[in-house]
């Protein structure tokens, strides 16, 4: 990948105006910066004073969109990296909503095709599960493993909506409980088990055999009823319902191994059949 190409992923224009983005890999989704976003939203020349001011006042409101945004490093204007205030996606529209600014709707319209998700899924959330359907079907995946990928998502909602309302509240927090829930039941991280399959940006559960599928939703549906049980509050609490849910799993797969004699977490992926699919639509 040439330098030109690689700058591409991390900067993309709205109107001509460059807005960079970094892609955080535990969490598998885009972050942007907001003081790229306040200079497309209000044209001000002094855009990171802009900000200072709404953040203050933001605070003062009692907004979680302060909270919510990380620093994280960027290309900045003299070529070096530096740290600078990025939201996700959800972060950015609740900013836009609070400029007035004739350039909110062009803009949300671009964001939700360079980092999110239909903002129509928002208000109607099956319309979010149709399209999921009707994308891995175009990517040539089964009815059975579509079914076994929407189940084992259903099972992770429930699982972060109760962290949501027990005490977890940063994304990196988040990102922490899923990965401990992963090791246990597979023996690798999430981000080694991505380098297992080949995988970069891509997200890890889109390339999960339907075993992988079915064990990760056990790790996950234990992890529930266990913090459940014991009304795991906050984030050290829902650490050992991680550890202990994950390991129900992984006691599961070792068991079905030494039945088999076959390995549950693979090294294949999708990525030729999506290749393959590439090459026919052209």
């Amino acid at each position: 990948m040439t330098k030109k190409e690689e700058d591409a992923k991390f900067i993309v224009l709205f109107e001509h105006v460059p807005v960079r983005r970094v892609w955080v890999e535990k969490e598998e989704k885009w972050y942007f910066s907001v003081v790229d976003v306040i200079r497309v939203l209000t044209e001000s020349a002094d855009a990171r004073n802009y900000w200072k001011v709404l953040k203050n006042r933001l605070k003062e409101e009692g907004s979680e969109v302060v909270t919510k945004c990380n620093q994280l490093k960027m290309h900045a204007e003299d070529g070096k990296m530096r740290f600078t205030d990025a939201a996700d996606v959800e972060s950015v529209f609740r900013i836009i909503q609070s400029i007035p600014s004739k350039n909110a709707e062009p803009f949300k319209q671009w964001l939700a095709k360079v980092g999110y998700e239909r903002m129509q899924e928002t208000v109607d959330p099956e319309r979010a599960l149709n399209r999921a359907r009707r994308h891995w079907k175009e990517l040539g995946r089964s009815k059975k493993w579509i079914e076994q990928r929407m189940l084992g998502q259903e099972t992770r909602n429930k699982l972060t909506d109760y962290w949501s309302e027990h005490g977890i509240e940063q994304p990196v927090d988040y990102a922490k409980l899923t990965d401990l829930i992963h090791k246990e039941w597979s023996e690798l991280t999430t981000a080694e088990h991505k380098k297992l399959k080949h995988l970069q940006s891509q997200n890890l559960r889109d390339h999960m055999t339907d075993a992988e599928l079915i064990f990760t939703a056990l790790a996950e549906l234990s992890t529930r009823q266990i913090a459940e049980t014991e009304n795991a509050e906050g984030f050290q609490e829902n650490v050992h319902s991680a550890k202990e849910g994950g390991a129900i799993a992984g006691n599961a797969r070792k068991q079905l191994e030494a039945k088999t004699g076959k390995k549950i977490v693979s090294k294949s992926n999708f990525l030729l059949m999506e290749e393959k699919r590439k090459r026919l639509k052209k």
